[in-house]
């Protein structure tokens, strides 16, 4: 049996973000039709530290395969040169079982993680959207700057990040890259009040973004929490939102940000306005201009699966990556 491994710079240059955008349209959709099989993940948590190791699998009918994504996610590596979120994807045949391919899944989960928040932009932002917020500077702040600017005709980016330093060079490696005028805000709110998207990417376990600060209109795309005692919205933020969220049995078991408000009874369960595969298939997203929407990401193995399938494929017509003999 010859199985592929792909490294993070493969996987950089076969997985661009524009056509990461699409395939995960394409993936949430086929979520939303039945076409995936989608348990919940296990979740080990080391104790006495916030850093969990995760499994997260899925089959796929559509794509004829089989995949897990097992990860370790260490929040204090926020600023430190090392991913939060490390370890591989598994890819396998659907029709026989058999190992296809073992990638490097740091990679992955940056740029679908973002890829996906693009979707949602794409879905529910409005049509004259023009500046961005980032609030975090590791290595979803980068990637999502990547996702938002393929996305929409953005003009202006405001960085914001608990480390200022972080924050500024953030800022100009986005102005050096994509030829547009970003700079590092003195504190999340200014950056959020004249924002008409926000992305929060931080390891923050409590909110950085407060339901005040957001103007009619705005489009919030929340990233960074993902266990139920982690938030980095407040309830206000969510309340007044039009919620959407990735899938609905993962936000209403794993989300902080959406447990968090249920708890304190500000709102229900069916504060849940739809899944981002639903909008695909047609179902209502933004009502008005002056909605603020929000859409609460969790990240799900089908997104994981459909980019190891992807980029395998790209890479056997590519000849690209190592094959071995397992």
């Amino acid at each position: 049996m010859t199985v592929l491994i792909l490294n993070k710079r493969e996987i950089e240059q076969l997985l661009p973000m524009p056509e990461c955008i699409g395939l995960m349209e394409s993936a949430l959709a086929s979520l939303a039709r039945g076409e995936v099989v989608l348990p919940l993940r296990p979740v080990l948590r080391v104790p006495d530290s916030p850093n969990v190791f995760a499994m997260m699998p899925a089959y796929s009918s559509s794509l004829r395969a089989i995949g897990a994504k097992l990860i370790t996610v260490f929040p204090g590596n926020h600023g430190t040169g090392v991913d939060s979120h490390q370890g591989a994807v598994l890819l396998m045949d659907g029709a026989q079982g058999t190992l296809l391919a073992l990638m490097d899944a740091s990679s992955i989960t940056a740029i679908r993680t973002a890829a996906v928040s693009g979707v949602a932009t794409k879905l529910l932002a409005r049509d004259n959207a023009r500046t961005l917020a980032i609030l975090g500077s590791g290595v979803q702040g980068r990637s999502h700057i990547a996702a938002m600017l393929s996305a929409r005709p953005f003009e202006a980016v405001s960085v914001w990040s608990r480390s200022a330093e972080h924050a500024r060079a953030l800022a100009s490696h986005a102005s050096s890259q994509y030829g547009i005028r970003c700079e590092a805000a003195s504190d999340p709110a200014t950056a959020v009040r004249s924002a008409d998207v926000v992305c929060t990417v931080t390891a923050s376990r409590e909110p950085v973004l407060r339901g005040e600060w957001l103007q009619p209109g705005t489009h919030v795309n929340a990233v960074g929490a993902s266990i139920p005692t982690a938030r980095e919205l407040d309830t206000l933020a969510v309340k007044r939102s039009r919620l959407f969220v990735d899938r609905r049995e993962s936000a209403l078991n794993e989300a902080g940000d959406v447990l968090i408000p249920i708890s304190e009874k500000a709102i229900g369960p069916d504060h849940i306005a739809a899944e981002l595969g639903e909008l695909l298939v047609g179902a209502a997203g933004r009502r008005s201009d002056d909605d603020i929407t929000l859409f609460k990401s969790l990240g799900l193995a089908i997104e994981d699966l459909a980019s190891a399938h992807f980029l395998y494929d790209r890479a056997r017509r590519e000849k690209s990556g190592t094959w071995v003999e397992f």
